[in-house]
């Protein structure tokens, strides 16, 4: 029984740490794409909001004497702002020129982790930028000390984790409790019923992809902090797996999360899979563990495809002489 205990406190963290930041991003896609852009940029976004929160992590750490949780808020504010800067090319792209948004996407996805390689080489020297300290929360007073939860929740935690459960409460409260997301939902079903009602689309829109953006590039930075002590131009596929899950999560908050947990649950089992009680038995190579999150994505979109219902008009470059 004890041994079971160890491996659940062992294991949570890192289910957490996973959903966190591909719920983030899943959230980020969610309000692009209700208001009616695909933004398939996800990936880049993250490389380049992950890229520049971390030299502004470095910077602050070789700089000045900062509290090392009061770093992290900084890069990650840092990487949800530069998300947006990078974001609104695709939206420029997208919304006013009109282009073909899933070239567009495609695009940022294959300069940013160039650029960023690029960038890394030229200053550095190198294509790894190395992150040091422990950006985790050792314990919350009073909350730690609660029986199991506290050891759960508030022991060894991420800021990241806190951030994120409050982005997924603003997020449905914008989205269903307010005017904006209101009008995000309505631009992305129904743009030209929109229109005759005063909305200004392209305003919406635009405002939709940058949301897009921010929360992207944060989920890039929460990404280093929570698997690696290197940036070296790279996600590990969470943006593209973060589409996964908003196709899966049917384009709703609740159901997003519930995706998360589910594809982070593969991809732990498959990091993981030597000291689970049962999986350690069995005689697999370890790259079929490794294919088990892709392989998830494959068998779980080739089923929720069946029913899923994206907002009507997502895609679709809105065009008023078509009312």
């Amino acid at each position: 029984m004890r041994e079971l205990i160890d491996l659940i406190y062992f294991l949570f963290p890192l289910f957490i740490a996973t959903t966190v930041p591909l719920s983030i991003v899943a959230l980020g896609g969610l309000f692009s794409e209700r208001s009616g852009v695909v933004n398939i940029a996800l990936e880049g976004i993250m490389i380049m909001g992950g890229f520049i929160g971390i030299i502004a992590m470095r910077a602050l750490i070789e700089n000045t004497e900062l509290n090392l949780q009061i770093i992290a808020f900084i890069g990650l504010f840092t990487g949800a702002t530069f998300g947006m800067l990078y974001a609104l090319a695709h939206a420029f792209a997208s919304i006013t020129m009109k282009s073909n948004q899933i070239i567009s996407a495609t695009a940022l996805n294959m300069f940013a982790p160039a650029m960023s390689v690029f960038i890394a080489r030229t200053f550095w020297n190198t294509s790894n930028l190395n992150l040091m300290g422990n950006y985790t929360i050792s314990k919350v007073p009073i909350l730690g000390d609660i029986p199991i939860v506290g050891q759960l929740f508030f022991t060894n935690a991420y800021l990241s984790t806190y951030i994120g459960i409050i982005i997924f409460i603003v997020a449905t409260a914008v989205l269903y409790k307010t005017r904006l997301g209101l009008r995000i939902r309505s631009c992305g079903e129904n743009p030209h019923a929109a229109d005759s009602l005063g909305v200004n689309i392209y305003r919406v829109r635009y405002i939709g992809v940058l949301i897009s953006g921010a929360l992207a590039g944060m989920g890039g930075v929460i990404f280093v902090l929570s698997f690696a002590t290197r940036f070296s131009g790279s996600v590990a596929g969470f943006g593209f797996l973060a589409l996964a899950v908003l196709i899966f999560g049917q384009w709703h908050p609740k159901k997003i999360i519930f995706a998360a947990l589910f594809f982070a649950t593969m991809r732990v089992i498959a990091d993981t899979y030597s000291v689970i009680p049962g999986l350690n038995m069995i005689v697999m190579p370890r790259e079929i563990y490794r294919m088990l999150p892709y392989i998830a994505t494959l068998v779980v979109l080739s089923f929720a495809s069946k029913r899923s219902r994206a907002p009507r008009a997502v895609g679709e470059p809105y065009d008023p002489s078509k009312r």
